[in-house]
């Protein structure tokens, strides 16, 4: 059986940027893994009545995304997995959310983005040996965003595949990129949609909303001109794309397990605590690399019942 793992910064990524590819895998009858690096400890809660969670002091909020991670990947069919959890010591995570570049989490010692990459890599070169998977996805250089916790996931899942003999390290590798011709496809899309995709009052009633309910938010469009994140990239650099349909309503489902970071307005439409409409698509891109070079491998654009087997 086929077998990928899918390496990630923190709860709710796996689901946001990978949820399609991995709902096409287990519906092929594949076996997908999801690493995440730390619990988001430092992720703002949307739900008011969830609100004491964020800046917690006991970082509950940890453990409580730890659970929304595991019902996610339940509706998805996949394994989850935490970087240095130890299960016999009660520890669910070695690293912590780092925050923002500047913040008070990144000064912890024990913050994802100053992890040492020999020792983080070994831990999740250690899982690769047990494993064994056919493909490793993961980021781009930049973390898709910028977050520090991406950019060093993605310094320490490239460490993993060096510590690797030869044997163990598996040579299909991706990282997770947008072509910019669906992302500009998508932000017309989002300036022409019925009003009503974009309503959050039916997600925000089964929200835990406290004792004063306040009005359900409202989403912002973002503008054409609105700069891109870095992942999203010319179409060219794109080796592969996952597109399924059927996948997108797996997608949907596990996005509204992320309640305290996502708002799932409809089936077309999410959001982050931003209040920035994203559409959601039941298309995602990736471009294969060389596991040790981070070069390109294969090309042009590959879309197929394989996915990322093809």
């Amino acid at each position: 059986m086929p077998r990928l793992l899918f390496v990630h910064a923190h709860p709710d990524d796996e689901t946001l940027t990978c949820g399609i590819a991995m709902a096409h895998h287990v519906a092929r009858g594949d076996e997908v893994h999801v690493l995440t690096c730390t619990l988001g400890e430092e992720g703002e809660v949307i739900p008011p009545g969830l609100a004491e969670l964020e800046g917690d002091p006991d970082d509950r909020l940890g453990p409580y995304r730890h659970g929304e991670l595991t019902r996610a990947l339940d509706r998805i069919g996949a394994v989850v997995h935490v970087l240095g959890a130890d299960e016999a010591a009660g520890r669910l995570s070695r690293y912590r959310d780092s925050g923002m570049v500047g913040s008070p989490a990144a000064a912890r010692p024990e913050a994802f983005a100053a992890a040492d990459l020999d020792v983080a890599g070994g831990l999740v070169a250690e899982l690769v040996r047990d494993l064994r998977p056919d493909v490793v996805v993961t980021y781009d250089e930049h973390g898709g965003y910028g977050h520090p916790d991406h950019v060093q996931t993605h310094r320490v899942a490239r460490r993993a595949l060096e510590l690797l003999d030869a044997a163990d390290r598996p040579t299909r590798v991706y990282e997770i990129l947008t072509p910019l011709g669906w992302a500009r496809e998508d932000r017309a899309w989002l300036a022409a949609a019925d009003p009503d995709l974009l309503d959050t009052s039916a997600w925000w009633s089964r929200q835990d909303l406290g004792p004063e309910p306040p009005a359900p938010p409202r989403l912002v469009v973002p503008a054409a001109e609105d700069a891109f994140p870095p992942s999203v990239v010319d179409d060219d650099r794109v080796t592969h794309a996952v597109v399924d349909e059927a996948a997108r309503t797996v997608q949907s489902d596990a996005l509204r397990e992320h309640a305290t970071q996502v708002i799932v307005a409809s089936a077309d439409v999410h959001a982050l605590s931003n209040l920035v409409a994203a559409r959601t698509t039941a298309r995602e891109g990736f471009r294969r690399v060389d596991p040790l070079t981070w070069q390109t491998v294969g090309g042009p654009v590959q879309a197929g019942e394989a996915g990322l087997l093809a």
